[in-house]
C-alpha cells in the first residue's frame, strides 16, 4: 500500500497544474485568494502569482497602478492573459487625482504637492530628451495635467498661465526639494469639484525586464502615462509595451493620452541609449548590438496588435525599433497623434517601425496624425494592405525611408494632400487609390542594411539612388507619378489609371491617362461610419491588367529577393480592400473588386 501511495504521489506531482483564473475587483483585497467571491484588490497582485496558462480577470472600476509583469507565458498555448471582465468597463491609469487647488487670478489655480506623493519618479521633474528629439528652445516634461480626462498644455514660462484662456488651457510646474507646485488654467470650473488628475507613472502596462513572452492584454482602457521619448536607438517605453520580447497580443483596448508613445514593440535598453543619433553609423551599430542581444525570428516579435483604439500621444501611436518583426498590426483606429506639436522630432507617426521584417500592417484607420505610417530601415517582407488614411498632415499618409525591399503596399485608400513620400527602393504598389501628391527623394547616400530572407542577419549595406519600384493597377488622382522621372534606376509600371490631371511616369509604356475625368473622390462621415464617394467611369476598364503576383513583380534589385507575402508564401494580390475575391478576368484599378457605373457611396470604415 505504501508503494502505491508513493507512486500516486509522484504521478500527481508530475502532472501539469491546471490553469488558474484569478479575479481582481476594486472591492477586493490583495490578501484574498483571487476567487470571484474573494477577489484580489490590484492587478499587480494577480501579476505576481500568475503562472503560464493562467488568466487574470479584472472587474469594473478604475485602477491606478503600473503593471510590471514579473513573468510571461511559456508558449502560445500557455499564455498569461490579462483581460477585462466581459461587458465591464475597466480603466487602468497612470495618473492620480489631485484636490486642494486654490484660485489665484482669472481662471488660474495653484496646488502644492509633497514630493513623496510621487515616490521615486516625478514626471514634473523629468525632461523629455533623446536622439532625434527637438525641444524647440525650451524644456518639456513628461508630466501632464488632465481636466475630466483631457490634457492641458505645458508652457515654458510661468506668467503664461495667468493670462486669459485662449485655445487649450495651460499648466506650468516647479519642483523644489520638498514640493511640486502646479499652476493650471481651469476655465469656468472649480477643479476641486471636477475630475483633475496628474501623471505619476511612467507607464501603465510595461515589464521592467525584457523577455516577458506570450502575454495577452485585452479589453481595457489604458491611459495617462509619463512616457519618455522613444527613438530607435534607445529602450522604447510605452504606455503599454512588450519590451524586447515575443508573442504579445494587445487587442480590443482603448489606449490614449501618453506623453510620447502609446504602444511600443521596441528595443531593450543599454548604456548606448540616446548616444547614437547618427543614422549612417549609430543606428547600424544599434542593429549589430540588437543581433548580439537576441534579435532573431526565434526570440523577438511575433506580436499581434489588433482592434485597438489608439489616440492622443505626441510621438507615435505604435512604435517599434527591431522588436516588431514577424508581427501583425490590424484593425486599429489611430488618431490625434502629434497634433499639439509642443515639441518636435524625427519619430512622429501613427505607426513608426524600424526593421519591420515580414510584418503585416492591415485594415487600420489612421487620421489626424502628422504622418500616417512611417516604414524606416529594413522593411523587408513587410506588407501594408487594406488601410484607410485621411486628414493626415502636414506630412504624408505613408513614408518609406531607406529600405531596399522587397516590400508591398497594396489596396490602401490614401486621401491626404500628400499620399506618399518615397526615399527607398524595392517597393511594389498595387491596387491603391492614391488621391494626393507623391514625393520622391533621390540620391540618398546613407548606407543602410538589407537582410537575409525571412531573417534578421545583415546581408549587406547599400545606398538608395532610387528607385527600382513597381506600380501596378493603381487608381491615381490629381497629382500622379511624374516625380519619379528623376530617378536613376528602372521602374516597372502597368495597368495604372491617371485621372483629373494626374501625370504618368515616362517609363510607363501604355498608361491610361484620362485627364478630364474627375472621379469626385470625397470622404463623407455619417452616423454609421465613413463613406467614400466616387464617380466610376466605364473607360477605366479599357486596358487589360495582369494579376499582381510574385512572378510578375520579379526581384528587388539590391537584396536580389522575390516579392513574397509577409508569411513567406508566394504573393497573389487577388483580394480587394474588403478582403473580397477579385474577378481576375476583369481586374479594376484601385482597391475595390467592382464599382457600379456613375457616382456611388462605399462604406469604408468600419469595413463591415
Amino acid at each position: 500500500m505504501k508503494g502505491l501511495l508513493a507512486v500516486l504521489a509522484i504521478a500527481f506531482l508530475a502532472c501539469p497544474a491546471y490553469p488558474e483564473v484569478y479575479h481582481v475587483a476594486t472591492t477586493g483585497h490583495d490578501g484574498n485568494p483571487g476567487t470571484e467571491a474573494r477577489p484580489l484588490g490590484t492587478i499587480w497582485a494577480g501579476a505576481i502569482i500568475a503562472e503560464p496558462g493562467d488568466t487574470i480577470i479584472v472587474h469594473e472600476g478604475v485602477y491606478r497602478e503600473r503593471i510590471n509583469p514579473p513573468r510571461g507565458g511559456s508558449s502560445e498555448e500557455k499564455r498569461i492573459v490579462y483581460q477585462a471582465a466581459e461587458g465591464e468597463e475597466v480603466v487602468i491609469k497612470g495618473s492620480e487625482t489631485v484636490k486642494g487647488w486654490k484660485k489665484l487670478l482669472h481662471d488660474t489655480w495653484q496646488v502644492s504637492i509633497p514630493n513623496i506623493f510621487f515616490g521615486e519618479f516625478n514626471p514634473f521633474d523629468d525632461l523629455i530628451r533623446g536622439d532625434w528629439f527637438i525641444r524647440k528652445d525650451r524644456d518639456h516634461h513628461t508630466g501632464a495635467v488632465y481636466l475630466n480626462g483631457h490634457w492641458l498644455a505645458e508652457v515654458a514660462i510661468q506668467e503664461d498661465v495667468f493670462g486669459a484662456v485662449e485655445g487649450d488651457p495651460l499648466w506650468f510646474a516647479e519642483v523644489d526639494d520638498e514640493n511640486t507646485t502646479i499652476w493650471a488654467q481651469f476655465k469656468g470650473v472649480d477643479p476641486n469639484e471636477e475630475d483633475v488628475e496628474i501623471n505619476v507613472r511612467q507607464s501603465v502596462f510595461y515589464p521592467q525586464e525584457p523577455g516577458r513572452n506570450y502575454i495577452t492584454v485585452r479589453g481595457f482602457t489604458l491611459e495617462h502615462a509619463a512616457t519618455p521619448w522613444a527613438p530607435p536607438t534607445a529602450e522604447q517605453i510605452g504606455l503599454i509595451g512588450s519590451h524586447w520580447s515575443k508573442g504579445w497580443i494587445i487587442e480590443d483596448n482603448t489606449i490614449r493620452y501618453s506623453i510620447s508613445t502609446c504602444v511600443t514593440l521596441g528595443k531593450y535598453g543599454d548604456e548606448f541609449d540616446n548616444t547614437s543619433a547618427n543614422a549612417a553609423v549609430g543606428y547600424v551599430e544599434t542593429i549589430k548590438r540588437g543581433l548580439a542581444n537576441g534579435w532573431s525570428k526565434e526570440n523577438i516579435g511575433h506580436h499581434i496588435v489588433r482592434n485597438n483604439h489608439i489616440s492622443h500621444c505626441e510621438q507615435a501611436g505604435i512604435v517599434g525599433s527591431l522588436g516588431a518583426i514577424f508581427s501583425t498590426v490590424s484593425g486599429n483606429e489611430i488618431h490625434d497623434i502629434h497634433v499639439r506639436r509642443l515639441f518636435g522630432g524625427h519619430e512622429m507617426a501613427g505607426i513608426k517601425f524600424h526593421g519591420a521584417v515580414d510584418t503585416l500592417i492591415s485594415n487600420n484607420h489612421i487620421f489626424r496624425t502628422n504622418r500616417g505610417i512611417w516604414l524606416d530601415w529594413m522593411s523587408q517582407g513587410t506588407r501594408t494592405t487594406g488601410n484607410l488614411l485621411h486628414d493626415n498632415g502636414p506630412l504624408e499618409d505613408i513614408f518609406v525611408e531607406v529600405n531596399h525591399g522587397p516590400f508591398v503596399i497594396d489596396n490602401n485608400i490614401l486621401l491626404s494632400p500628400i499620399s506618399l513620400q518615397v526615399n527607398s527602393q524595392g517597393c511594389a504598389y498595387a491596387h491603391n487609390l492614391i488621391a494626393g501628391q507623391v514625393i520622391v527623394r533621390t540620391g540618398e547616400g546613407r548606407m543602410t542594411p538589407y537582410l537575409e530572407e525571412h531573417g534578421t542577419q545583415i546581408a549587406g549595406l547599400a545606398d538608395n539612388p532610387g528607385c527600382d519600384e513597381r506600380y501596378f493597377n493603381n487608381l491615381i488622382v490629381n497629382e500622379g507619378l511624374a516625380a519619379y522621372d528623376l530617378v536613376t534606376l528602372p521602374m516597372f509600371l502597368d495597368g495604372n489609371v491617371y485621372l483629373n490631371g494626374a501625370q504618368p511616369l515616362e517609363q510607363e509604356s501604355a498608361p491610361l491617362v484620362l485627364s478630364d475625368v474627375d472621379p469626385k473622390v470625397q470622404l463623407i462621415k455619417k452616423a454609421v461610419g465613413l463613406y467614400l464617394q466616387i464617380h466610376h467611369d466605364e473607360s477605366w476598364a479599357q486596358q487589360e491588367r495582369s494579376l499582381v503576383t510574385t512572378e510578375l513583380l520579379g526581384k528587388a534589385r539590391t537584396p536580389d529577393l522575390s516579392y513574397l507575402n509577409y508569411d513567406g508564401a508566394p504573393l497573389t494580390i487577388d483580394i480587394d480592400y474588403f478582403g473580397d475575391k477579385r474577378n481576375t478576368g476583369n481586374l479594376l484599378p484601385g482597391p475595390f473588386k467592382e464599382l457600379m457605373e456613375g457616382q456611388q457611396m462605399i462604406k469604408v470604415w468600419p469595413k463591415r
